[in-house]
C-alpha cells in the first residue's frame, strides 16, 4: 500500500466526507494545487513539519501565508529558536511521506498538530493526500477533528 492509499484508508476509517482527487502531474506547492483545483491558494492546507528539540510538530497552514515561528513558539511556551523547519529526512522519517505531498494524517502515529484558523475562511479546504499527486477535500471543522489538532493563529 502506498502513502496515498494509506491516507485514503485512514480518511474512510475516520468518516471523512470529502472527495479524493488524483492528478496526472505533481502538485507539490499550494500555488500548483490551487491552479489545478481552480480554488484560492488560501484554501490549500499545507502540512508543514517542524522540529522542537527533536520532537515533530505538524502545522497545517493556509497556502496564503507563512508560518510565524514566533507565534507558534509563544503558543507552545518555548523559545522562538526552538521551533525549526524540519529537514526532508526528518519529515520522511516522522510521517512516512515526502515533502510536497505530506498529508495532515496517515503518519503511522499521531503528531502534535496545529491547524491554522485562517483555513476556516473557506467552505472547502484541500489538503495533501500523502504524495505529490493526491489531494482531498475537507472543511475546517473536519480537518481539526481528523487530526485531533488545535486550531490556532500560526501566521500573518
Amino acid at each position: 500500500m502506498n502513502e496515498a492509499q494509506r491516507v485514503a484508508k485512514e480518511l474512510r476509517e475516520r468518516g471523512a466526507n470529502g472527495e479524493i482527487r488524483e492528478f496526472s502531474a505533481p502538485v507539490p506547492t499550494a500555488a500548483a494545487a490551487a491552479e489545478q483545483l481552480g480554488c484560492e491558494v488560501g484554501a490549500i492546507a499545507n502540512s508543514l513539519v517542524f522540529a522542537i528539540d527533536g520532537e515533530p510538530l505538524l502545522v497545517v497552514t493556509s497556502g496564503a501565508h507563512r508560518v510565524d515561528t514566533g507565534l507558534v513558539a509563544a503558543l507552545l511556551g518555548v523559545g522562538k529558536r526552538k521551533v525549526r523547519r524540519a529537514s526532508p529526512e526528518f519529515v520522511s522519517e516522522t510521517t512516512g511521506q515526502q515533502v510536497g505531498g505530506v498529508a495532515p494524517l496517515g503518519h503511522g502515529k499521531p503528531l502534535r498538530t496545529l491547524i491554522d484558523v485562517r483555513l476556516g475562511e473557506h467552505d472547502v479546504v484541500w489538503a495533501g493526500g500523502g504524495d505529490e499527486y493526491t489531494m482531498f477535500a475537507t472543511d475546517f471543522d473536519e480537518l481539526v477533528r481528523l487530526t485531533d489538532g488545535l486550531a490556532a493563529q500560526v501566521g500573518a
